[in-house]
């Protein structure tokens, strides 16, 4: 059985989680946020859930320019560490969709893991169909899950991943945004003729730089995200 250590935030709303994974051994920090107080959630009508999965070497706390739109917008929002101390270096060699693949499952247990946990924990949310939004690493880790569960994703944003194929899914809408310093590997993108079939949407962000799409960035590309994000999820 797993535990929950809670440390509630400086904001009734937030709260800093530690969950254990005991089959594995494994601790998952996580950082939960509840909509805002006007969003009305209930068992007989659900709200939407999403799932932050940070870039490789970024906080899982540091994608709070996304959080917002997401609580605004009457999410339940958890952002997930799914890099601890003890894990192997992330792999650097290619071909990454092998090399990387034990990187981005482990990811994909993490997240399995915490919507059979968290689900009964939150009975006002949808866990039977949410939303991943991830960035570099992060977003590979969210692309194999949809890969691998396609029925329990109803969105998908990634902020500049560049090595897991995308959705080809018409019932998965999807947004990435990419950085203009990296191309994507070969068909993790979408061609023409797949984006006149699939509801998918590739934004390029000119001078945008990859490692740079978190708030840490330069306010513009904070900005810029936040604003195609809002549109995004407003549809």
């Amino acid at each position: 059985m797993a535990f929950i250590f809670l440390i509630c935030g400086v904001n009734s709303y937030v709260s800093s989680d530690v969950i254990l994974d005991e089959a594995r051994g494994r601790i998952i920090p996580i950082i939960i946020e509840l909509p805002a107080p006007s969003a009305h959630c209930s068992q007989q009508t659900k709200c939407p859930v999403v799932f932050i999965n940070a870039g490789y070497g970024i906080a899982h706390t540091d994608y709070q320019f996304a959080a917002d739109i997401f609580t605004a917008k009457g999410y339940l929002t958890i952002a997930v560490a799914h890099e601890l101390d003890s894990d192997p270096a992330l792999n650097r060699t290619p071909p990454y969709m092998a090399t990387r693949m034990e990187n981005w499952h482990r990811g994909v247990v993490t997240l399995k893991f915490l919507v059979t946990e968290l689900g009964p924990r939150y009975p006002e949310y949808d866990f039977t169909r949410f939303t991943l939004f991830g960035h570099s690493n992060g977003g590979d880790i969210a692309a194999l899950y949809a890969a691998i569960y396609p029925k329990q994703v109803s969105q998908i944003i990634t902020l500049d991943h560049r090595r897991m194929l995308l959705s080809r899914n018409k019932n998965i809408r999807v947004l990435t945004l990419r950085g203009s310093d990296y191309p994507a590997d070969n068909q993790v993108l979408l061609n023409e003729d797949e984006l006149a079939q699939y509801p998918v949407t590739q934004i390029s962000i000119e001078n945008s730089r990859h490692n740079d799409m978190y708030d840490g960035g330069p306010k513009w590309l904070v900005e810029r995200m936040s604003k195609e994000i809002k549109a995004f999820v407003a549809n």
